[in-house]
C-alpha cells in the first residue's frame, strides 16, 4: 500500500494542477476528461495517507 500510494501522490500532484489550470482557462471538455482520473487518484491518495500514517505512528510503535 506505501508503494501504490507514494507512486500514486507524485503521479497526483501535476495531475491536480493541470486540472486546476484546465479549469481557470475555461477549457472545460478537457479539464473533464482529465478530472475523471485525477479525482479517482487523489481520493485514494488521500484514504491511503491517513491509513499509511495510522500504520507508521500510531500501530507499528505499539508493536514494538
Amino acid at each position: 500500500m506505501l508503494a501504490s500510494h507514494t507512486v500514486l501522490a507524485a503521479a497526483a500532484a501535476p495531475m491536480v494542477l493541470r486540472t486546476l489550470f484546465l479549469a481557470l482557462r475555461d477549457r472545460l471538455p478537457e479539464h473533464r476528461r482529465l478530472a475523471r482520473w485525477t479525482v479517482p487518484v487523489w481520493l485514494y491518495v488521500s484514504v491511503t495517507g491517513v491509513i499509511v500514517y495510522f500504520a507508521l505512528y500510531h500501530l507499528a510503535p505499539a508493536l514494538g
